[in-house]
């Protein structure tokens, strides 16, 4: 068992054992965690297409006997770590999402979301539908404050050539991101895109927030939290896998992902939530009526009246319905 103290904090243990033993009761932020498959050897976690000669070896599996109660220690130590309003989100293939979802019933953790995680080149099947996608369970603790930046990406207001809230699209439930290829490049079993990571880092925590991965695996959470500027808590069992991939953490300068990042679009809409006075719904109607006076589309004006009156669309929309303009004008 040994530890590396940095930026990040990475043993080489079982994580049930490890977190019992160093992470203190509500130290942790967020946990993102894509725990082992459970299937006796099924092709299932094989890539397409992939030369498995450049799979490190000695993943430690867990037997279908034994993995609905390792299920439940594992979830009830990621239950005790997590601070009141921390979240965490597990990925899961369907052949154990029953037990995963049984351990989150038994613990005071409540769902969020349950996001299905969509990509290319499932395992070719010949007598039955090919699985291309996976499951992300978003679950939170009770009690405290949920960390979630809904505009850590896209700006409410940001559309696309279509007029389609670019927003909406990128917090929709189902994820279509790609698994990354690496050919003729050592890699862990199955690791995690960056992408997806990223997402659910920047939606999900602050910088300097613990991040906390109990199957580090490929250490892709790793490298991902420290490059978004994130602290970085984790375990891995197997030696060979952590002894190649923990090296890896050394060369990472924390934050240096985030000069790449996608800036979004955001400008402040300091009445969004609050209650309409007689005075606005008046102004509404006065500068409504003049836009469309002046011969501007619908859409167009909801777009000036949302800068005017620092209020969001579906708000503008609401009182414009009550005050006699719904979308039944141009």
């Amino acid at each position: 068992m040994s530890a590396l103290k940095r930026f990040f904090t990475v043993y080489n243990c079982d994580c049930i054992y490890g977190a019992r033993k160093y992470l203190p009761d509500g130290s942790v932020d967020l946990i993102v965690t894509d725990p082992p498959y459970g299937i006796n050897g099924d092709r299932l976690h094989r890539h397409y297409n992939r030369n498995e000669e450049f799979v490190i070896g000695d993943y430690v599996e867990i037997s279908k006997e034994k993995y609905a109660g390792f299920t439940d220690h594992w979830i009830r130590q990621a239950e005790r770590v997590l601070r009141p309003g921390g979240s965490i989100y597990i990925v899961s293939g369907y052949t154990n999402l029953a037990d995963i979802l049984n351990a989150l019933r038994k613990t005071s953790l409540k769902e969020v979301n349950h996001i299905i995680w969509k990509f290319r080149f499932g395992v070719f099947t010949k007598n039955k539908y090919i699985s291309s996608h996976y499951h992300i369970l978003f679950y939170e603790k009770p009690g405290g404050n949920r960390t979630f930046n809904p505009e850590s990406r896209f700006g409410f207001n940001e559309k696309d050539a279509n007029r389609n809230s670019l927003n909406n699209t990128d917090r929709e439930d189902v994820w279509l991101i790609n698994r990354e290829y690496k050919p003729g490049r050592i890699k862990n079993k199955n690791e995690l895109p960056i992408a997806l990571l990223t997402k659910i880092i920047q939606y999900s925590s602050n910088e300097g927030d613990l991040v906390c991965d109990f199957f580090l695996g490929g250490f892709s959470t790793a490298k991902v939290a420290i490059g978004l500027n994130r602290r970085i808590v984790g375990f891995e069992i197997s030696r060979p896998v952590f002894i190649a991939k923990s090296a890896e953490l050394e060369t990472i300068r924390p934050g240096s992902m985030i000069c790449n990042l996608r800036k979004p679009n955001v400008y402040s809409q300091k009445n969004r939530g609050r209650s309409w006075s007689e005075e606005e719904y008046s102004a509404l109607m006065d500068g409504y009526d003049q836009l469309l006076s002046d011969g501007l589309p619908r859409y167009r004006i909801i777009a000036l009246l949302e800068e005017q009156l620092g209020r969001g669309r579906w708000g503008i929309e609401k009182a414009l319905k009550k005050i006699g303009r719904g979308s039944s004008r141009r």
